[in-house]
Formats: structure tokens, sequence, C-alpha cells
């Protein structure tokens, strides 16, 4: 293993592969709020859905896995920057804290535009990697081998507690939905959260990325030689397992009513917790992208390129401002249209919710606001990252 003769300031293949999935999760989220079935089935439920709708929500699974995943590879290259673990576990403790602030506050209000906190907690992704963090402190004080090791088994061993299915309300209901089963938690029976990503097994997934940041230490051809290979292990061991259908995702895949449709059940792979074939499915795929963006190039060269690697060197910054912007144009659009808008401004659980038959839009209109959406976030962006470049203030750290 070498060690470059000077600290690593940013890697542009990653910042490039966080960029991708960045935009892809503003798809997502301009979905939820803009088509016409947003509120009325899982774009996955293969009873109801078509293959385009499917794909526009399947391509975004990636985005979580792999967001999660980089965060833990960002830590790792602050070591490489100069960082003391020390410096570095104590970054990481208010980093995590400051990120679960915000998943319950500003995130929980842009998400539902409404400021009832009844609806206390949002425990979705940044809450995750805010856990993750702080955990993660106390980790990297263990040998590297070591958390590798632990991280790589509670992604690959987690499925065996599926069948362990708690029943709320209670104390111990309410912990192991934090820890591994999704649902609503209630603190009073007016007060509830919503848990979307339960601890089990994203904090293996950080951690992960963690131990992933040190191959940016080897030589270039070592690094993408082994990528490629680790890159396509996954997959494949992705396709093995998946075509043997018994471990890895508690939805097994079967024949449908035509070849698409088994391709689709076969993709179909379990998000709320991940599974462990979700997650070879797609962090295989982004690390196998990886060497490409750095041999061919891609990670410098190019307007896409750099629109890219611009978004994703801003991550939080653009994670809040894709909420804000999706959740506006969605009212905005709305109230032109002459549609609906109420519903845009309600919490997940509160009954009745409004379904005349006319909210939202064809899914044509979702692709068209998305790109507004990210014309929109860009100049932000832009600005902020070369303020990040220009400038060592402490606090540009947390944003």
């Amino acid at each position: 293993m070498t060690t470059p003769a000077t600290p690593i300031l940013r890697v542009n293949a990653v910042d490039l592969l966080r960029g991708i999935v960045m935009v892809i999760m503003l798809l997502d989220h301009t979905r939820e709020f803009f088509h016409n079935a947003g509120l009325s089935f899982d774009p996955t439920d293969l009873t109801q859905t078509n293959p385009i709708l499917f794909f526009t929500r399947w391509i975004t699974h990636f985005c979580a896995p792999t967001f999660v995943f980089l965060a833990g590879t960002g830590a790792y290259l602050q070591t490489m920057r100069g960082k003391s673990k020390p410096e570095l576990s104590r970054f990481l403790i208010t980093r995590g804290l400051w990120l679960i602030l915000l998943e319950f506050t500003v995130i929980r209000v842009l998400v539902w535009f409404n400021l009832d906190f009844h609806f206390a907690l949002m425990l979705q992704v940044i809450w995750a990697i805010g856990v993750g963090m702080i955990v993660l402190a106390g980790l990297i004080y263990l040998p590297l081998r070591v958390v590798a090791i632990g991280s790589i088994a509670m992604i690959v061993l987690h499925n065996l507690l599926d069948k362990v299915q708690a029943k709320p309300p209670g104390l111990g209901a309410s912990i192991w939905m934090i820890l591994h089963q999704p649902g609503v938690i209630f603190f009073t029976p007016k007060v509830y959260g919503l848990v979307l990503y339960p601890l089990i097994p994203w904090i293996g997934v950080l951690a992960a990325g963690y131990c992933f940041g040190a191959i940016y230490q080897w030589e270039p051809e070592r690094r993408q030689r082994f990528l490629f290979k680790l890159g396509t292990a996954m997959l494949v061991g992705f396709v093995v397992l998946r075509g043997i259908n018994i471990y890895g995702d508690p939805s097994k895949w079967s024949v449908q009513k035509n070849a698409l449709f088994t391709i689709l059940s076969f993709l179909n792979v379990s998000k709320y917790p991940p599974s462990l074939l979700f997650l070879l499915m797609t962090i295989g795929t982004g690390i196998l992208a990886l060497p490409w963006f750095e041999r061919s190039g891609h990670s410098s060269q190019g307007t896409m390129s750099r629109i890219f690697i611009t978004f994703g060197r801003v991550p939080l910054l653009f994670y809040i401002g894709q909420w804000f912007t999706a959740h506006g144009l969605a009212i905005v659009v709305s109230y032109l249209a002459g549609k609906p808008t109420a519903w845009l401004f309600m919490g997940l659980l509160e009954q009745p919710r409004p379904n005349p038959g006319n909210l939202g839009f064809q899914l044509w209109v979702v692709y068209l606001f998305w790109l507004i959406g990210l014309l929109l976030l860009y100049p932000l962006c832009r600005w902020f990252a070369e303020v990040k470049r220009r400038r060592k203030d402490w606090w540009l750290s947390y944003l």
C-alpha cells in the first residue's frame, strides 16, 4: 500500500458518482409530489404499475445506498487530508448530531410544509447517516480490518432478522423498529414518528464505506482493477443469490404475466430496510462505475460531468434544497392547473386525505419539472461549491 505524497483534496470520481445519484434523488421526490399515482399505489407494485413508472422508481433505489456509503468514504478521505483520529471523531459526533437535528426540524418541515409537530420525527436517510457517524466516531479507533469484517457481517446477515416483527405500541417494539423494522412509533396516542430508515444495516453501509475509502491510498491502476473486480463480484453475487431465491431479500421473485414483468419481479428487491440483495445491486453498480469514471476522464471533463461533480460537492445543501424545490414547484403548478393543493400540506397519517381523482399529473410532467428543478438548484450549488473551495471556515464542513 502506498500513501500519496500530498494530501488528497477531492476525488472527482467519488463526487461525480455522488452527484449522479443526487440528481436521480430529485426525480424520486418530484415523482412523489407531482405524479397522479403518488397517493394511490407503490410504483413497484407489479399488479398496478407499468414498466416506465416501475423504472422511474427503481432507478432511484441507487440513491440512498450510494449516498450513505460515500458518506463513510468521505470520512476516511478526511484522514488522508491530514485530520487526526481524535479530530475526525469529534467532527463525526458533532456532524452526526447536527444531521439528526436537521432531520427532525428543517427537513421534516420541507417534506410536509406544515408545523404540526404532533408528527414529531422523520427517521429518514439523514437520520441514518447522523447516527451512523456517531457510531463511526468510536469505530475509527478499531483496526480497519475489524471494522470491515463487522460492517460486512451486518450487511450480509441482517436478513436473518426479517422474521422478528415487533407489534406496537410499547417501548420494546419502538426500539426494535428503530433498529430494523420500518413503521410508525407512537410517543403518545397523538405524537408519532415515521421510521423509514432503521439503523440496521445502514450503520454497516456507512462503516463499510469508511473502510472502502482506504483503497484511495493505492496506486490508480491497482485501485481500478480492484474496483472493477469488486463491483463485478457484487453484481454476480446479486444475480446468483436472487436466482436461487432463498436468502437475501424478504420478497421472492416469481414468473409474471410476461418476460418483461418477470424481469421486473427479479429486480424488485426490498429497500425498507435495505436487503442484502438490494445493497449488492445498488452499491455494486456504483463501485463498478468508479473505475470507469476515473479511467475515461469523465471525472473532470465534459459539461455534464462538471454539473454532476458540482452537485456532488455540496450534498447536504442539495439534499435540503431539492425537498423545497420539488415540494414548492408541486404546489405552484398544481395551483396554476386548478388542482387540489391541500394534500401537499398534510402529514403522512392525517385522515381523511382528499382524493377527488384529479391529484397530480402524468409522468411526462414529472420529468419536465425534475429538469426544471435541477436548473433552479444548479446556480446555488455552483456558488456554494466555489465558496467551499475558496474558504476553509470550520462551519462550512457542516453544510
